[in-house]
């Protein structure tokens, strides 16, 4: 990397996607990466309209629509009516999908911790300082109302 202000954003997501999909790839999971992606989306946002996770995920509403009615068949998800639209449905993640989405995680995490036990100590804290400080920049763009930043995905 070379860790210019121009190249660090582009490299950065390249690792991160990068590292999602070889840890995806490589770990046992009882669902497709788009299952574990719409629960994820799920958690971050609930309560949800499906036209919103549908913009989140890039598709469209059918498509989106059929997936939340997948995993509502397997009792990971939820369907209630908005309160204050009648037309609406909001969808929430139930307690089964709660866990579903922390085995899930598990499961990656344990593909990934080889890695990271293969780092130095140095590379290893300045790892957590980078996950630390991502993690407060996403939390500060997330709070600053901007929907181009933070959660989106």
């Amino acid at each position: 990397m070379s860790g210019g202000a121009d190249s660090l954003g582009p490299e950065l997501l390249a690792v991160v996607a990068r590292l999602t999909r070889w840890a995806t790839s490589n770990a046992t999971m009882g669902v497709t990466p788009a299952q574990g992606r719409l629960l994820a989306q799920v958690e971050a946002s609930q309560p949800v309209r499906i036209g919103d996770l549908a913009r989140a995920d890039h598709c469209s509403q059918p498509t989106m629509t059929a997936q939340v009615s997948r995993l509502e068949g397997r009792g990971w998800l939820t369907r209630c009516h908005d309160q204050s639209d009648a037309r609406a449905v909001l969808i929430t993640l139930t307690s089964a999908g709660g866990t579903m989405l922390g085995d899930l995680r598990r499961a990656r995490s344990a593909v990934v911790k080889p890695l990271i036990e293969g780092l130095g100590p140095d590379q290893r804290r300045t790892l957590a300082d980078a996950t630390r400080i991502l993690s407060q920049a996403l939390d500060a763009a997330s709070d600053s109302g901007d929907p181009r930043r933070g959660d989106e995905n």
